[in-house]
């Protein structure tokens, strides 16, 4: 069962991202918003979508982890290979989606999708090398070595962390095999993380992007549903910790990443999680679930098509204007259609490809898996 206010959080995370980009772009000083918004408080809400990434992970190490629990009681008792078939089927047939598009642009040379960002000028052969990255969970640590080269591909370089997490998370629950052991392992990562950031303040690429700065908000997630678990079901300040919570992830954000390289992500992931923490067992209706935050609900229950589509949409219309052709009228319709283009292409990805190949492909797997550990059930069944 979904739970309505995670989708909120996550909607908010995806909007924080998309408004990075574009701004990145495109920017949004020459515009209507310029006029209005003082240029640092503009700045602030529009540069760092980096922090929403960073909720992302929160979510995405409660996510997980509360669904291991449900579907298997303790997470000593995962089956790593359902585990493992599950995160396949959610994530692989959409991904080679947009990785399809991305390489076949690039190698046709169309600007933004080429390896030409950032001044390298790399063979096209290196797509694959780059494709296969993402695909094998180290495309952050091959940016490392080069930089920045890619304009499409290097956005997924959070899902190359995720996707270790979803390696890692099995191995160590099975090995461990107590609940207090692998809260000491989280625990570790939130330490390590603000050390690893201190040591790398001055490259973005190894402060934000590396394993070590970003397994710290995945952890957070993973303890606060193991929190989670042990509040009554009526937690009757959910909404007071929630409201908390929200306030400062406000503040947090607004302050920024630069001059708090160190320890602005671990506030952010702290902030998301107790969020997470006072919204995991209430189901009482509130504004987070009302029709007025509908859109960003949605676009949290869709957020993963976005993350995956919506730079193949801001590249494409990088190639129609550019920043200097984009005029002050023009920049928030601009941003209006970038917005608009990004929700029709994840919902369509979402309904004829994610969905389906999700569904068909556990269906498979556990059609397979009853035939194995029950055959004469499934003897009887295809006699019928």
């Amino acid at each position: 069962m979904r739970n309505e206010r995670v989708d909120f959080l996550r909607g908010i995370a995806i909007f924080c991202v998309l408004i990075l980009h574009f701004t990145l772009a495109y920017g949004l000083k020459n515009s209507p918003l310029g006029s209005v918004l003082n240029p640092a408080v503009l700045d602030a809400i529009t540069r760092n979508g980096n922090y929403g990434v960073t909720m992302f992970f929160v979510i995405s190490g409660f996510l997980i982890t509360s669904t291991s629990l449900s579907r298997w009681g303790e997470l000593k008792n995962i089956d790593a290979r359902t585990f493992y078939l599950f995160r396949f089927a959610r994530i692989m047939p959409c991904l080679l989606l947009a990785l399809v598009i991305i390489v076949t642009l690039g190698c046709l040379g169309t600007p933004f999708f080429s390896n030409t960002d950032g001044h390298h000028h790399l063979p096209a052969s290196y797509f694959f090398i780059a494709a296969g990255s993402v695909l094998t969970f180290w495309h952050n640590v091959l940016m490392q070595s080069t930089g920045y080269f890619n304009y499409c591909l290097n956005i997924y370089w959070s899902l190359s962390v995720e996707e270790m997490f979803y390696l890692a998370l099995p191995l160590i629950c099975l090995l461990l095999r107590r609940t207090w052991l692998i809260a000491g392992v989280c625990i570790v990562a939130i330490v390590v993380g603000p050390i690893y950031r201190s040591q790398h303040t001055d490259n973005e690429i190894f402060f934000m992007y590396g394993y070590l700065a970003c397994f710290d908000a995945i952890t957070f997630g993973c303890l606060t549903a193991l929190l989670a678990r042990r509040m009554p079901s009526g937690f009757k300040y959910g909404r007071w910790l929630r409201w908390i919570a929200g306030i400062a992830l406000t503040v947090v954000y607004l302050r920024g990443i630069r001059g708090h390289e160190i320890f602005g992500f671990s506030l952010i992931a702290l902030c998301s999680a107790a969020f997470l923490l006072g919204a995991a067992n209430d189901r009482t209706p509130g504004w987070s679930t009302g029709r007025m935050t509908g859109a960003l609900r949605w676009l949290g229950r869709h957020s993963y098509e976005i993350y995956l589509f919506h730079i193949v949409v801001l590249g494409l219309m990088r190639n129609v204007l550019n920043r200097e052709q984009l005029s002050y009228g023009a920049s928030l319709p601009w941003l209006c259609l970038f917005l608009g283009l990004t929700i029709v292409v994840a919902a369509l990805v979402s309904r004829y490809i994610a969905e389906p190949a999700n569904i068909a492909i556990r269906l498979r797997y556990l059609a397979g898996r009853q035939r194995r550990d029950f055959p004469s059930a499934s003897i009887a069944s295809d006699s019928k």
